[in-house]
């Protein structure tokens, strides 16, 4: 069986649908299922067993023999929760956990790592592993995050395989229970639907035009992709970028956002506010040199083409992954 953590989130419950559509039923879903909304990601999916993430380690220490891969993609993401512990609690503490008893009993694991790691890309976007150690992140998440990937490769007993991933600007279906942390194309979608307009941050460096702040943006659909490539390849270990390698402009989403409605672009340019000003990314690309260099050959969705995908086929239908 597979286990998924964080199984009902926006990520999680993607992968929890591209495992059900390679005919993987057997899974154990990991969570903790108190948020109905959140919920419904997981309806007509097939899986064995839920799990609640607090019962999860005890549970996963006595059925370890019936488990044949772990992803661990729970975490806490509230970039604007400032309270260290519960990311101490969420997701350092309870990843450490979960890669123990990995180590403990053989089993591969893959886990969500970010690129908030990057902070402002003082040490650039490369994933090598010897930059880790002097990365800056911007908020309790990313220190969190990259905390871990301190943590994991100082250890001396390992997985026989483990991979992290980097998870550069993610945005796709089932995200409606995020709410303020859903993606830009989501809010865009939405205060198109309800404006006829879209309000994008100005920008407050004289080196990027207003709307030209770059992001490498990735649809979550190759983000699941990736992840059922390393359920097959078990080699390789390593903290690996999961982003398009390419950087696109806010003003290119919103545009990509309003085309896929079939609508004139109208957008409004509004000052970033003041608490997050000096901490705000003008620029994020992943280098992806080093997963094509594991044979991942898959192309990845245009910004284009992964937008009117999830604003056609699901924001406008309500529909899910």
């Amino acid at each position: 069986m597979i286990i998924v953590t964080g199984a009902a989130g926006f990520i999680g419950s993607c992968l929890v649908g591209k495992l059900n559509m390679e005919g993987f039923y057997d899974i154990i879903v990991v969570d903790d299922f108190s948020d109905k909304t959140k919920n419904k990601n997981l309806e007509g999916k097939k899986y064995s067993q839920k799990i609640h993430r607090d019962e999860f380690a005890a549970w996963l220490k006595e059925n370890h023999r019936f488990t044949q891969f772990v992803f661990h993609i729970g975490a806490r993401t509230d970039t604007t929760e400032f309270n260290k512990s519960i990311f101490d609690k969420l997701n350092l503490n309870y990843s450490k956990e979960i890669w123990n008893i990995c180590v403990e009993f053989g089993l591969p694991l893959v886990y969500a790592s970010s690129a908030a790691t990057y902070g402002l890309g003082e040490h650039s976007y490369m994933d090598n592993h010897d930059t880790i150690q002097r990365l800056k992140p911007l908020n309790p998440y990313g220190e969190s995050k990259n905390e871990f990937d301190k943590w994991v490769l100082q250890q001396e007993r390992k997985p026989y395989f483990w991979a992290g991933l980097k998870f550069f600007n993610v945005y796709g279906p089932n995200e409606f229970h995020k709410n303020r942390m859903a993606s830009v194309v989501f809010h865009a979608y939405n205060q198109i639907q309800e404006k006829e307009r879209m309000k994008l941050f100005r920008s407050h460096d004289r080196r990027f035009n207003d709307g030209e702040q770059l992001r490498d943006f990735v649809y979550v659909k190759d983000v699941v992709e990736v992840c059922y490539f390393l359920l097959r390849h078990r080699k390789d270990s390593a903290i690996y970028n999961l982003g398009t390698g390419k950087a696109r402009t806010f003003k290119d989403l919103a545009n990509a956002t309003f085309e896929a409605l079939y609508k004139t672009p109208n957008i409004e340019y509004i000052d970033t506010p003041e608490d997050i000003r000096n901490r705000y990314q003008y620029f994020t690309e992943a280098n992806m040199n080093k997963l094509r260099s594991i044979g991942y050959t898959n192309a990845f969705y245009s910004l284009e083409e992964g937008i009117t995908d999830y604003v056609q086929n699901y924001l406008l239908n309500k529909e899910y992954y």
